[in-house]
């Protein structure tokens, strides 16, 4: 069956958007990983075992892929585009590798289309917000919204824009949550836990520390090898501003130093449930 939708990437964001949108048969999928086949085929999309497969009746192509992945994804498959096709990469990466992604894909005729994604895809499911740029942005919004993405914002017709606006905003994001485990690692061995988190409990009220604690720790060490990629290139984001990223730095290694880690702060979540 002929489709208008492509999936590149079939992970956490790819197969909750497919299953929440109800594409199925209307979208085609891909994924590097074999594996990955059987949540396509659970979700009802095309199964596709090759990119060109996804990619060569698709008006629309959604790339999902990790942030280490994005260039080499638009690169790679930049010439498996229909002429005019649009590719929305919704990946987490700087604004250099997006006008660098964007001049391989307009090469091979394609219209590129960068997307920030705002938050985590779960619970948002297809109302997690989404800015984009580009200049087919216009056109790629409406679009976006027909596939069922209900909150879709333009932000500017230049490349990049949505993903300074979200690299710059990760710094703060992921930046808290690396905190957060440099306070709980250094309170547990120093074992003033219930301590700390009583006095910032006292200083702020709009959620108990150990509910944050225990949430931004779940984040990292269930996404941290991701989130890590995500703030290199936040890292590259702010050096080409001037700006050195010393702590974003920092977020970076203590975000992969974690990665699989969910037993060293189980203690900590079961406490906040």
């Amino acid at each position: 069956m002929e489709s208008t939708l492509a999936l590149i990437g079939f992970g956490e964001a790819g197969s909750t958007f497919a299953e929440a949108a109800g594409w199925e048969a209307g979208a085609a999928a891909y994924d590097v990983l074999p594996a990955r086949r059987a949540a396509m085929e659970a979700a009802g999309v095309l199964v596709c075992a090759t990119a060109k497969c996804a990619l060569s009746d698709a008006d629309m192509v959604l790339s999902l892929v990790t942030a280490d992945a994005a260039l080499s994804a638009a690169k790679d498959y930049a010439a498996l585009l229909k002429p005019g096709a649009l590719w929305c990469d919704m990946n987490s990466v700087a604004p250099d590798t997006k006008r660098a992604a964007a001049a391989a894909i307009a090469a091979a005729g394609g219209r590129y289309v960068d997307v920030a994604v705002l938050a985590p895809v779960n619970p948002a499911r297809m109302n997690v917000p989404l800015l984009v740029a580009g200049a087919a942005a216009d056109e790629a919004a409406e679009a976006l919204r027909g596939a069922g993405f209900a909150n879709v914002r333009v932000v500017g017709s230049e490349v990049g824009r949505a993903s300074a606006i979200k690299m710059i905003r990760s710094v703060m994001v992921k930046g808290i949550e690396a905190l957060t485990a440099e306070m709980m690692l250094a309170a547990e061995a120093a074992g003033v836990t219930d301590e700390v988190l009583a006095s910032l409990d006292a200083s702020e009220k709009t959620q108990a520390w150990a509910a944050r604690a225990a949430y931004n720790l779940e984040r990292m060490t269930t996404h941290g090898a991701r989130r890590a990629a995500e703030m290199e290139e936040s890292a590259k984001t702010l050096a080409a501003l001037g700006v050195e990223p010393v702590m974003t730095s920092g977020t970076v290694r203590r975000q992969r130093e974690l990665a699989g880690k969910a037993d060293l702060f189980m203690q900590e979540k079961e406490a906040a449930q």
